[in-house]
């Protein structure tokens, strides 16, 4: 999905500076940037670092002059109950899918306050909203980076900086493609699914004209609706869901794939 954002952020004619902790992946999507005509930089980065999240958003300031907006797109999927969840994969999830957004609004919000002006926005999940079995440690990490969003949205308005979150369902990515079993196997989005360019196209919307939350299929407002007022019809759905999965996956499932995100000028 990173990729995709890259395309469509070159195509508005946005400067950007792309950042992933793979070296491939990341000279492939400048050369396509730098194919469209697109002003670019990039920068190899572990995220879950603060001071290498720190390093990309300087050199975005010593290149461009300033950093209009944020997008915070890294992350990786772990499938697992909660008794099979190990203290050490849900730390690593949680540097990774959480702290990673921390470290990059604190590192772009000074220098959104000094211009009056940008917009932050972080790419959550549907299972931000709804935390179905099998799933609960990713859950509660997108759980997390919606709190953080919401709570930014208010602490920055007065300073004209905007903070949107994304709620995706599953979308057909490296992501998935990446996807395998901790012994053996192989697993996928349950359920519907979306292009990463539908979501793509969706959040640089989102960053022409802002709005608190992005919600690329539709219907999850309708289960987000039900998940509050109705939760036992959520839960009886989450338990035949997580019946169905469990005749397929048995193991513990790491989705690897951390995908760039596009900071920069728009």
């Amino acid at each position: 999905m990173g990729r995709e954002m890259a395309r469509l952020f070159a195509a508005e004619g946005a400067k950007t500076v792309l950042s992933d902790i793979q070296a491939e992946p990341l000279e492939e999507t400048t050369a396509m940037v730098r194919d469209l005509g697109g002003e670019t930089v990039a920068i190899e980065t572990d995220v879950s670092q603060r001071e290498q999240v720190d390093r990309m958003v300087q050199s975005a300031v010593d290149r461009f002059g300033r950093v209009d907006i944020l997008v915070n797109n890294a992350g990786y999927g772990y499938g697992a109950t909660i008794e099979q969840t190990t203290e050490s994969e849900f730390q690593e999830l949680w540097e990774t899918n959480v702290l990673s957004v921390l470290f990059g609004m604190q590192a772009v919000l000074p220098i959104m306050r000094r211009q009056g002006s940008g917009h932050i926005i972080n790419v959550a999940s549907a299972a931000g909203k709804i935390a179905f079995p099998g799933i609960g440690a990713y859950s509660a990490t997108k759980h997390a980076i919606v709190a953080l969003t919401d709570s930014l949205r208010a602490e920055v308005a007065d300073a004209g900086i905007h903070a949107s979150v994304v709620l995706p369902i599953g979308t057909r990515t490296k992501f998935f493609q990446a996807a395998h079993l901790a012994e053996g196997g192989s697993v996928g989005p349950h359920g519907p699914t979306q292009s990463a360019e539908h979501v793509a196209r969706k959040i640089v919307a989102c960053a022409k004209r802002p709005t608190p939350e992005v919600l690329p299929y539709k219907p999850l407002r309708l289960g987000i609706a039900i998940k509050s007022l109705m939760p036992s019809i959520m839960d009886a759905i989450g338990r035949r869901s997580f019946r169905k999965q469990t005749e397929v996956d048995s193991e513990p499932t790491r989705m690897q794939a951390q995908e760039e995100a596009p900071h920069g000028e728009a």
